[in-house]
């Protein structure tokens, strides 16, 4: 066998295998470990297709955070598009978690319609801002138990 058939026979073998190994992953099933990322607006679209499904919601925060220190019960609305949903998850917030900041939520919509998150993720910037002249630290760090004080 020449150099040249040697080499043609290598790729053709190297592309079968590489084919192969394609057509598994897209036959196994990869699709059902995929998180879809839904606003409020998509979920309330979907209705009753979205209970049940595991889903990564984003959107901002609104005025309403309810979160009770002794039980770790957190409760408060995302809102995108001006559609809201209520969320309820477990644990302390996230440190920057607060009114108006961006986050995403990873979990489920019961039969309610509440997002029930296993996971607060708070999305922010990577740009640095220094903060404005005249504003005192008790501004700069407030934490989710002072606005919910309010």
């Amino acid at each position: 066998m020449t150099p040249l058939a040697k080499r043609r026979l290598t790729l053709i073998g190297t592309l079968a295998i590489a084919g192969a190994v394609l057509g598994a992953v897209s036959m196994s099933g990869i699709g059902e470990n995929l998180v879809y990322y839904w606003g409020p607006a998509d979920i309330a679209a979907a209705g009753e297709k979205a209970v049940g499904a595991e889903i990564r919601l984003g959107g901002v925060v609104e005025d309403d955070v309810d979160w009770n220190p002794d039980t770790q019960d957190l409760r408060f609305s995302v809102i995108d598009k001006g559609v809201s949903i209520v969320v309820e998850a477990e644990g302390a917030p996230p440190d920057m978690f607060r009114v108006g900041i961006g986050v995403v939520v990873e979990g489920t919509v019961n039969s309610a319609g509440t997002f029930v998150a296993d996971r607060v993720l708070v999305k922010h910037s990577n740009e640095y801002k220094a903060p404005e002249e005249g504003v005192d630290r008790e501004t700069l760090y407030r934490t989710v138990e002072d606005m919910t004080a309010q």
